[in-house]
């Protein structure tokens, strides 16, 4: 079966994207910010061994014209980020992986990784900085557990290691440590 990597996106309209963010740096450049991230994102990893898909919030821009037309679409739907996610990755057929759009040092080589893992493990997570993480991976998304992401204290240094508490029994891989943009201080230095 095909590998599909679920970008998690926001259509990015001023005060709906990288609220923490825009503390730092305003609203509007914020905004600037992210939707130059997805785009740079998006182009940058296309590949022939996987299918991009979109996983849209709010759901009506499943419709927009800010992302590439020839990207598939589903809509997030409703509920925290967990049942979201969970929803995404058991929405395809076959290896998943799931990332959001605000890291900026993926690459290919990252994602391949991940995928690679997925052949020896039930599921693969790419760690963050912050003890979050920015990918998450399942060989079979249809048989992620019931209880996959409850009690996860997103937004917090404790987001993985209560991820990786949802998955006993589980063979888990952690690959890459990346960094996330929450605030300006996680911006990329040029």
């Amino acid at each position: 079966m095909k590998r599909t990597l679920i970008i998690m996106v926001k259509e990015p309209r001023p005060g709906r994207v990288k609220t923490r963010l825009a503390r730092d740096i305003g609203v509007i450049p914020a905004t600037w910010w992210f939707r130059h991230q997805s785009a740079r994102l998006m182009r940058r990893l296309r590949d022939p061994r996987w299918q991009i898909v979109l996983a849209a919030a709010p759901d009506i821009a499943v419709n927009s014209k800010v992302w590439p037309a020839d990207l598939p679409r589903l809509p997030q739907g409703g509920g925290d980020l967990g049942q979201r996610m969970k929803r995404m990755l058991q929405s395809v057929p076959g290896p998943a992986c799931l990332i959001g759009a605000d890291i900026p040092g993926i690459t290919r080589a990252h994602i391949a990784r991940a995928f690679t893992a997925l052949g020896g493990h039930d599921a693969a997570f790419g760690p963050a900085d912050d003890g979050g993480y920015w990918l998450v991976g399942a060989k079979h998304p249809a048989r992620l557990p019931h209880r996959l992401f409850e009690n996860t204290r997103w937004s917090s240094e404790h987001a993985l290691a209560d991820t990786l508490q949802t998955l006993p029994g589980w063979r888990i891989a952690l690959t890459d440590t990346l960094r996330d943009v929450d605030t300006a201080a996680d911006l990329p230095q040029r």
